[in-house]
């Protein structure tokens, strides 16, 4: 039966033969990955938040915060929640925040 298969080459060795699953979601996740790869508004978005997101997870994790630093999830959360409000002070300090008086401000944007 496969003797003049063309893709004779590419198939299992294995003597059970070759199991395939296919999952409840492998018509949505074949349409996301067809949009992906065709529709220019969807790339377009795809470039211009990818970046930032990216930029975003590298500073939580960066100095060994990779790993969990405590048992429990009520101790991580307090942990993760802590380290991006840093993060974020530490982003809007470098955008120019300060406080006068007794109110904050931010730097008008310069382009």
């Amino acid at each position: 039966m496969c003797t003049g298969c063309l893709l004779r080459q590419r198939c299992t060795k294995a003597k059970a033969g070759r199991i395939l699953t296919i999952r409840p979601h492998h018509d949505l996740q074949a349409a996301a990955r067809r949009q992906a790869a065709t529709d220019p508004d969807w790339q377009t978005d795809y470039r211009r938040w990818r970046p930032p997101v990216e930029r975003a997870v590298a500073w939580l994790v960066q100095h060994g915060n990779r790993r969990l630093r405590y048992r429990g999830t009520i101790n991580n959360n307090i942990w993760l929640h802590t380290r991006a409000a840093a993060l974020n002070l530490r982003r809007l300090t470098n955008l120019g925040l300060t406080h006068t008086g007794d109110s904050w401000q931010l730097a008008p944007a310069t382009t």
